[in-house]
């Protein structure tokens, strides 16, 4: 089992930024994919990103495209999420997950998960 902490929440203004940041530790995981959900009140959770440990690639969310960018540090044992131009509607309990299938947008696709952190964004 993966056992991943996230960090890095908080409160920003409508355009501003936030890294967010997820150490991982267990069992070994180069070939896992590591994901970024998130859930708005009253919303399911959704995905946002993922990247794959063993070569770096990445997918995202449409909605997310092109203002979000993750990455890893493999030293660190740690991936991040860099979040720019923040709107209203990224406001939302970021969690971090890992899981084997190569990218996965569905949730069930991962095993681990973290406890979340929380993300505001203000008009």
């Amino acid at each position: 089992q993966v056992q991943l902490v996230e960090s890095g929440g908080g409160l920003v203004q409508s355009g501003g930024s936030l890294r967010l940041s997820c150490a991982a530790s267990g069992r070994t995981f180069t070939s896992y994919s590591i994901a970024w959900f998130r859930q708005a009140p009253g919303k399911e959770r959704e995905f946002v990103a993922a990247v794959n440990w063993n070569v770096g690639s990445t997918n995202y969310a449409d909605s997310t495209k092109g203002r979000f960018t993750m990455s890893r540090d493999n030293a660190k044992n740690t991936v991040y999420l860099q979040m720019n131009s923040l709107k209203s509607e990224d406001t939302a309990v970021y969690y971090c997950a890992a899981g084997q299938l190569y990218l996965s947008r569905q949730q069930r696709a991962y095993s681990s998960w973290g406890q979340g952190t929380q993300v505001t964004v203000s008009s």
